[in-house]
């Protein structure tokens, strides 16, 4: 392979100036971070110990491999919301007697654990992944069931958590629920519909309707351990596997039956057991994106960081070259990798991008998207070339495309490039954003300035005076909504991403990524749609 060469200079203004930028949002990332580890605040996490209970990352943590890691989903769900940043639950992929699983641990701190549209929005994400990837689900069950105020927003879509859970066991893809306090109303239906069921004496309380509910629906008079207590569940209803005697009894058997799965994954192992680490410094990562996302960067240096190494065969490097395309190896695993190199996207890129996915769906390898984009080339002489055609021809290949995708956002993804570089509602297996990252339509200026333009025209239209004052005005508000919506904070609080990383760490989540992803088969695509040549 051709080993990368990198021309930053760690010393330069600029690279000092892109550093500092990008500190700055990490900073900001931190603060986030700190806010979901600290569950429901000081109160609620002293009350919840006083009871002798774990938090649950401690939970988590004594359910994984000693030294193993974990990659957390979706750390700052619900960010810039009305409920507390991390939407009350932990989700992430670690490993457990040396099997990958998707963890989901509900956070009592935080308003009992209950379920709100953000937390619900996380839970089927950690379901779509564990699905997509074939990874066991672990659930660390303790939730006073839905967050009532919210019901209108969470009762029907709610039902995709136990559908998706079924699902997965169809797919034999194993479940195991760990009950550390009250699963009530709908809450009860995930060990009810899982594999593995685990609960733990005088502790565990899991019912459809607790003793006040039941009393007003049926006169009846009973008490917690009578109607749901995990004795009489492990001894008369059956719905216990497991009775454990406290909470690390609890993750004791929790790892038990992973270990009894028998667990084998079907993708192909790395095609390198030891392979070479980048031969540049990851830190300079901090200094190489544009602080100004109007300023191009080139996505090699990137790579000269990330990829085993260093090594990148590239393809049709002098044709499309706003568009990098080539292969190496992240980890072991070959990947395919696709990178804007100057944002915009011609014609001529689209059609490399479409037989470059093509040529990786004929290997079964998988693709990393590299964004930084501000979408498709605009303008008389582009739209005469044929530059829809070809934008659909790059995304009909995204779309149609089998292998697994990766896609991280470096720096901008606007318009209709988010999509052709495989945006969220192209479905990659895994997509992660930098802090400095924005993504919307397009730019706030230009997205203002469009405002403008048509504002002026309706005024001329109907012979009236344009009032500048108010334009200005306008474009002000504008830009500023746009600014502050097209932001990674705000994106990955509504979910549209799996989590805001550090670029120093790219490296670590894409390689866990592929060996996640290589739990299941690896294949590409038998036919795509049809070809607007």
């Amino acid at each position: 392979m051709t080993v990368l060469t990198s021309a930053v200079d760690p010393s330069s203004p600029g690279f000092a100036a892109n550093r500092a930028a990008l500190l700055e949002r990490l900073a900001e990332l931190d603060a986030a971070l700190d806010q979901a580890r600290a569950g429901g605040g000081e109160k609620y996490v002293t009350r919840h110990r006083a009871r002798g209970k774990l938090l649950p990352r401690e939970r988590i943590e004594l359910l994984l491999d000693p030294d193993s890691p974990f990659l957390e989903l979706s750390p700052v769900a619900a960010y810039g919301t009305d409920f507390p940043i991390g939407a009350s639950v932990v989700t992430g992929i670690g490993v457990v007697e040396g099997v990958e699983c998707l963890i989901v641990a509900n956070d009592p701190t935080v308003r009992g654990g209950a379920v709100n549209p953000w937390s619900l929005a996380k839970t089927r994400r950690a379901g779509e992944i564990a699905l997509a990837n074939r990874l066991p689900m672990v659930n660390l069950v303790e939730s006073a069931g839905a967050d009532l105020p919210t019901q209108a927003e969470i009762f029907i879509p709610g039902g995709r958590v136990f559908r998706d859970l079924t699902r997965l066991s169809a797919a034999r893809i194993p479940t195991v629920s760990v009950v550390f306090g009250n699963a009530t109303a709908g809450g009860a239906y995930v060990p009810g519909m899982s594999d593995h069921v685990i609960m733990i004496r005088d502790r565990s309380q899991v019912y459809l309707a607790g003793p006040p509910l039941v009393k007003m629906a049926t006169g009846e008079v009973t008490d917690d351990e009578s109607l749901g207590g995990a004795a009489m569940h492990a001894t008369t209803s059956g719905l216990a596997d497991f009775l454990a005697e406290d909470e690390r009894d609890g993750i004791r058997l929790a790892r038990q039956c992973v270990r009894r799965l028998n667990w084998r994954k079907q993708g192909p192992p790395p095609r390198n057991a030891t392979p070479q680490p980048p031969k540049y410094d990851p830190e300079d990562l901090l200094g190489i994106t544009s602080a100004d996302l109007k300023v191009p960067f080139d996505p090699r240096e990137v790579l000269a960081r990330v990829l085993d190494g260093s090594e990148f065969d590239e393809f049709k490097p002098g044709y499309g070259s706003a568009l990098v395309t080539g292969w190496g190896e992240l980890h072991g695993y070959p990947v395919g990798v696709l990178a804007n190199a100057r944002g915009v996207l011609f014609s001529e890129e689209a059609q490399k991008a479409a037989q470059f996915i093509q040529l990786a769906n004929a290997s079964a390898t998988p693709l990393v998207f590299l964004q930084n984009t501000t979408g498709y080339m605009v303008g008389t002489e582009y739209e005469q070339r044929g530059i829809i055609k070809h934008g659909a021809l790059m995304i009909n290949a995204v779309s149609n495309s089998t292998v697994p995708h990766l896609t991280v956002n470096l720096g901008a993804s606007y318009g209709a490039g988010n999509y052709g570089m495989c945006g969220r509602a192209y479905e990659p297996r895994f997509l992660f954003t930098w802090p400095n990252a924005k993504s919307a339509v397009m730019g706030p200026a230009q997205l203002a300035g469009v405002l403008s333009i048509v504002a002026r025209q309706a005024a001329a239209a109907r012979g009236r005076e344009y009032d500048e004052d108010s334009d200005a005005a306008m474009r002000a508000m504008v830009e500023q909504q746009i600014e502050s919506q097209s932001g990674a904070l705000f994106l990955s609080g509504r979910l549209y991403d799996d989590g805001v990383i550090d670029p120093r760490d790219t490296r670590t989540v894409l390689g866990l990524c592929l060996s996640a992803i290589h739990n299941g088969p690896v294949e590409g695509a038998d036919g795509f749609g049809v070809f607007r040549m």
